[in-house]
């Protein structure tokens, strides 16, 4: 990789990575985004997560999601840990138009289904062809 290519990939990763105000471990989960004629759907892997503890935000064309994991029982002295806890935390720019006010989500076994439904603007339009 050049000095050069190395210079930009470092100035987006600081211009695209937040900054954390708690010391906690942060996680960038997985997604898978689909998209059909009406919405967008976004299947983010947050394993450990309660409904309650999942925020997510729209504005201005992006989407946040902040997922907080509680710290599992700390007075077991574990043989084996390999699960670690810590936040999930993902930004997306959205491209499409969105209707903010009619976005959902669910969170079911670990996996946060967010449901961002194209507004009629975005939405593709049938044209009729008249014959003359």
């Amino acid at each position: 990789m050049t000095r050069n290519a190395l210079a930009t990939r470092e100035k987006q990763s600081e211009l695209t990575t937040p900054e954390r105000t708690r010391s906690t471990v942060s996680f960038t989960p997985r997604v898978d985004i689909l998209e059909n004629q009406d919405e967008l759907v976004l299947l983010a892997d947050v394993p450990g997560v309660q409904p309650g503890d999942v925020d997510i935000r729209f504005e201005n064309g992006e989407l946040v999601i902040h997922g907080r994991c509680q710290s599992r029982q700390e007075s077991i002295n574990y043989l084996a840990c390999e699960y670690d806890i810590g936040d999930y935390y993902r930004a997306f720019t959205i491209g499409e138009a969105i209707d903010a006010e009619r976005i959902s989500a669910e969170l079911k076994h670990g996996v946060l289904t967010v449901h961002l439904p194209k507004s009629e603007a975005a939405k593709p339009k049938r044209i009729t062809v008249k014959a003359e």
